[in-house]
């Protein structure tokens, strides 16, 4: 039987640091994204129709295997985490989800290229009726960053986000967010079915050094 890659596990400092933060230089990584605005939390909002979307997005190109012309390149692959970039316009608004601006992504294949993702997103169209037309195929290098994992509730993130911020300081670093470079998280927990203390996630905040 032949292996299925699990990118949790080949690519381990992505995705699965230590409670301690920790510096990283995170390489090209190509998506399947969604933008978008609003709480996540909103059952009848825009994150939950977005996730939908990148999750039909990605089994349909896992189980093009089954199909007639395989993609060339193709490898089983166990599908990878959900994650989110986060943002607000104003920075007073950071603690109200209504004003959250997001971009939400899986990661892709590397066999996946711009032809491949357009028709994974006609079979989703065509099979679940779902809108497909705000998913978008893109490369992200996010670079210099220091990342921390999170465990619990996603409301204490402070408390972690915090411990990354003295970290920051500590390396002679700068907190580099700003509208190219945002907060990032990936999801190492089903947040429907794991209890909030023990929900998993990783942050990780841009840098630059000090000039």
């Amino acid at each position: 039987m032949a292996d299925v890659l699990d990118y949790k596990k080949k690519y381990k400092e992505l995705y699965l640091p230590k409670t301690t933060p920790a510096i990283i230089d995170v390489p090209e990584i190509t998506y399947a994204a969604v933008d978008g605005k609003g709480d996540p939390n909103d059952e009848s909002g825009e994150f939950g129709k977005a996730v939908e979307l990148l999750y039909g997005i990605l089994y349909a190109i896992k189980m093009s295997k089954k199909k007639q012309n395989t993609p060339e390149g193709y490898f089983d692959f166990v599908v990878p985490p959900l994650e989110g970039f986060w943002t607000v316009e104003n920075k007073k608004d950071v603690m109200d989800k209504s004003k959250f601006l997001w971009t939400a992504m899986i990661r892709l294949p590397e066999f996946v290229d711009k032809k491949i993702f357009e028709w994974a997103c006609n079979e989703v169209l065509n099979k679940k009726k779902i809108n497909t037309e705000n998913a978008k195929y893109t490369k992200i290098t996010e670079g210099l960053c220091v990342q921390c994992m999170h465990i619990g509730s996603f409301d204490d993130e402070p408390e972690t986000i915090e411990k990354i911020e003295n970290f920051i300081e500590k390396n002679n670093l700068v907190n580099d967010i700003n509208n190219e470079r945002r907060h990032h998280e990936i999801y190492l927990s089903d947040f429907r079915k794991v209890e909030k203390d023990k929900l998993k996630t990783v942050l990780r905040i841009p840098v630059r050094g000090k000039i």
